[in-house]
């Protein structure tokens, strides 16, 4: 099948741009559908003005897809807590904690379909390697740099940040299954009440 004639042909060699679109267009769909009960090869390729062959050239199914749009979620995730922490002055080490933590409660707040996207596919078994591990690594080097700076800490960095960041994923979690969707401050508050916890 062809693709439609409502996107232009990518260029020989750039199979990785077409890969990038269809799960840009996968996320748009399933922002719209609110969880990934609905989500198609076919929504997903109307989504990405493309053909759904197109599709099958870099996902051989819908367990595929929804794979590489959670690793998606995770980079853009990623992306905008490092963002976050650059944004915040070199010396305002606590502060660039709290900034990547926000940031991470803010984007599962803003984005709802895919954060139940991302809770209803954890393993049952916690890994040593993956997403959610490389998310709290870099709070954890965060914390780093606070002892680095001389901020005491009750733990140990990595401690630390599994403590923060497992609390911040709970209370979003706790937020959205109150339906009390006017208390989007109150999770900033949390965030800053849990990284001073762990400080001394």
């Amino acid at each position: 099948m062809a693709e439609t004639s409502q996107r232009a042909r990518n260029p020989r060699g750039q199979g990785g741009r077409l890969r990038l679109e269809i799960l840009e267009g996968a996320a748009r769909l399933l922002s719209e559908l609110g969880g990934e009960e609905g989500l198609t090869i076919r929504g997903v390729a109307r989504a990405a003005s493309i053909s759904p062959a197109a599709i099958y050239q870099h996902f051989t199914d819908k367990s595929a897809l929804v794979k590489g749009l959670i690793e998606y979620d995770y980079e853009q995730i990623s992306q905008a807590m490092a963002k976050a922490d650059e944004s915040c002055e070199q010396g305002a080490v606590l502060e660039r904690v709290r900034a990547q933590v926000r940031t991470y409660c803010q984007f599962v707040v803003d984005n709802p379909g895919h954060y139940r996207l991302l809770i209803n596919h954890q393993p049952l078994t916690a890994p040593r390697t993956g997403p959610m591990v490389d998310l709290v690594t870099k709070v954890a080097t965060a914390f780093e740099r606070c002892e680095q700076a001389g901020v005491r800490l009750r733990m140990p960095p990595r401690r630390a940040a599994v403590l923060v960041f497992t609390a911040a994923h709970g209370r979003v979690a706790l937020w959205h299954a109150s339906g009390d969707f006017g208390a989007v401050e109150a999770l900033v508050d949390f965030v800053d009440e849990v990284v001073w916890l762990v400080t001394q």
